[in-house]
């Protein structure tokens, strides 16, 4: 189970990265082209802050906290890999999300970002960040159900754990 997890991040950080690739030799930065009207649509632009371009131009920071995410993620990959599938996709997304922005970062110094939804006023963001988002959103749902999902996952009852 372990190296499919970690397979996943690798095939999200691949598919990140390229459609990274394929934007910025497809597109002038600011230009956009039609993906699913009227939902979605390519616009390339380049992020040099976090989510909302917050904490623009800090790199250094960027670069730490990244650092601390992945070591952090990959260990609690390897300490709860037998605990639930909602908690170890959850955090190979994060994981995977973290590594794909971190490599726009460290080789271009901004993070590329493309999809828009056209449907709503949202940012622009990428794969990286829809990764991050899926996975953190798995994460809770962890959480949340955490005794409802264990129990399933192991055959048990919920909550019985210690009726034996």
């Amino acid at each position: 189970m372990l190296i499919i997890i970690f397979l996943l991040s690798l095939l999200v950080i691949g598919i990140d990265q390229w459609v990274k690739f394929w934007t910025v030799t497809n597109l002038e930065i600011g230009e956009t082209q039609s993906l699913l009207d009227p939902l979605f649509s390519l616009t390339y632009v380049q992020n040099q802050g976090a989510a909302w371009n917050i904490l623009e131009g800090q790199m250094t920071f960027f670069t730490l906290i990244t650092v601390i995410a992945v070591v952090v993620v990959t260990y609690l990959i390897f300490r709860y890999r037998k605990e639930s599938k909602f908690l170890t996709i959850g955090l190979a997304l994060v994981l995977a999300g973290a590594v794909g922005n971190f490599i726009d970062r460290i080789r271009l110094g901004y993070v590329v970002d493309m999809i828009q939804a056209d449907f709503i006023q949202f940012p622009i963001f990428n794969i990286a960040d829809s990764s991050l988002v899926i996975g953190v959103i798995l994460i809770f749902i962890y959480t949340i159900f955490e005794d409802r999902l264990k129990g399933k996952e192991h055959g048990g009852e919920s909550g019985n754990y210690n009726n034996k």
